[in-house]
């Protein structure tokens, strides 16, 4: 799609709020003649004129990525079905955009100009069960089956495109679309009202469709640097908006992982006073409360010393903090470290004349020792994976028996000026130094008797495991004083 797409629609049936007379009514109580700055047209629009929609509107505003599933093949049933019903058993489309110009019959000229933040802002599911409805009548149905995603859709679409117009009169039935704009097109400061409400209008439409509060940072722009920072393997696995995730693949990364994680590196800074507002999470919510984490990140990235909106780019901001983006550096390597520990902690600690594999909780992948245990529990028949790069391991056990570990890392942290970076390289100093480490944690978990949910929702166990790291990093330190004379 182009970075601007024009395109007319044309409704069936169209009322305008607040008309003409309405504006006036208003102007005369309280002195405004709009409300909110916006103006919505609603209606009817026939399928066969929801050509234009399809062939140059994406579904980027849209809040919640659209896939088959149940509520689309009920969508494809009504349209099958009960066609003339359809209208009102349906919620319809939503379209906004800042760019439009009213027509003559019932005909409205749209200019999406930002395909992130304007366009279909809800109805996606609609979008795309009306689109397969439409390609049944052209395409064949091992390849409608194939199809999962609205870009696989419209992949087919623009294969049949040619023949779609051909049964383009067949599509008779009536859609109810609901059109926002802004209530004055030629007043900026309308509409720049209007790019700004766009955003908390889709989240408060999507909240029958439980609109996750990181999809809607995740339009903000909130995620942008932490995602162009990621190593590109695990950015891709990432869901950043709900529902963009397909089914067949390994699991998915939840963004509020990593935004868990973020914390670590943002905690030192705000320990440093190096944020433009007190704010930090417990160490153990990084474990159980993974919703406060995301909360308070958004509370962090809204404040105006952290990020602003981008001027003509709607709600989309922009970072311009320094100790973030350097905190945001340090996330950048956080899951690869996560995987780290899980992978090497086993034989860390077993290193210690300590045995791992001894606690219930903990299961071991050795196909040989399985097939003749006679206590076949102590073994899994899968090889578990790390979390987020899938790495295969020997060992299976629950995250919260390394979390505090994990958190640990902050001992590794130190302010340069207004950045928060490594006091040393994190990966060889794993390699180096987790045996020490582990067996000290020796003592965490027994006094949690290897109970994660103890250990994870503890914070002095968060707040020992840093401890030893720092003692690790100033024993690494004088070593090195020592080989640098």
């Amino acid at each position: 799609m182009t970075a601007t797409s024009k395109l007319i629609i044309r409704f069936a049936l169209v009322a305008e709020q607040p008309s003409s007379r309405d504006e006036e009514r208003l102007s005369n109580v309280s002195n405004e003649n709009s409300i909110a700055g916006i103006k919505r047209y609603t209606g009817f629009v026939r399928g066969r004129d929801l050509y234009g929609l399809f062939d140059h509107v994406s579904l980027e505003a849209n809040p919640r990525a659209a896939k088959v599933g149940s509520v689309t093949h009920a969508i494809i049933a009504s349209l099958d079905e009960t066609p003339d019903l359809f209208p009102f058993k349906s919620k319809g489309i939503l379209i906004g955009t800042a760019g439009y110009e009213a027509l003559q019959r019932n005909r409205f000229e749209l200019n999406i100009e930002d395909p992130a933040s304007e366009g279909i802002l809800d109805g996606g599911h609609n979008m795309l069960a009306i689109g397969l409805h439409m390609l049944s009548a052209v395409a064949d149905e091992r390849e409608l089956s194939r199809i999962s995603l609205w870009d696989e859709m419209k992949d087919l679409w623009e294969k049949y495109r040619s023949d779609l117009e051909e049964v383009k009169d067949l599509f008779e039935f009536l859609v109810p679309v609901e059109l926002l704009v802004p209530s004055d097109p030629t007043d900026d400061r309308a509409v720049q009202k209007f790019e700004m409400s766009v955003l908390d209008i889709c989240a408060a439409r999507n909240n029958n469709a439980q609109l996750t509060q990181e999809t809607k940072s995740n339009k903000l722009g909130f995620y942008n640097e932490i995602r162009e920072r990621l190593d590109p393997v695990i950015a891709a696995r990432v869901e950043w908006k709900s529902n963009e995730w397909e089914s067949s693949e390994a699991r998915p990364i939840k963004v509020r992982d990593l935004l868990a994680l973020a914390w670590i590196p943002l905690n030192k800074a705000n320990e440093a006073g190096l944020l433009p507002l007190d704010i930090s999470v417990t160490p153990q919510n990084i474990y159980r409360n993974k919703g406060e984490c995301s909360k308070q990140f958004d509370k962090l990235m809204l404040n105006e010393g952290v990020s602003a909106p981008i001027a003509g780019e709607g709600p989309t901001h922009e970072l311009h903090n320094d100790t973030v983006k350097s905190c945001f550096d340090v996330l950048a390597e956080l899951p690869a470290l996560y995987d780290q520990i899980y992978e090497d902690f086993p034989e860390a600690y077993n290193a210690n004349n300590y045995r791992f594999g001894s606690s219930a909780i903990v299961k071991i992948y050795d196909p040989v020792k399985r097939e003749t245990a006679k206590d076949k529990t102590a073994y899994v028949a899968t090889r578990p994976t790390t979390h987020f790069l899938n790495r295969p391991v020997i060992y299976r056990y629950p995250d919260g028996l390394i979390m505090p570990l994990v958190y640990g890392l902050k001992g590794l942290l130190e302010v340069d000026e207004d950045r928060i970076v490594w006091a040393t390289e994190p990966r060889m100093f794993l390699k180096r130094y987790l045996k020490d480490i582990a067996g000290a944690y020796r003592l965490v978990l027994d006094m949690a008797r290897f109970d994660p949910q103890k250990l994870a929702k503890n914070q002095a166990s968060h707040e020992f495991a840093v401890g030893e790291f720092e003692k690790a990093l100033m024993k690494h330190q004088a070593s090195r004083a020592v080989l640098d004379k």
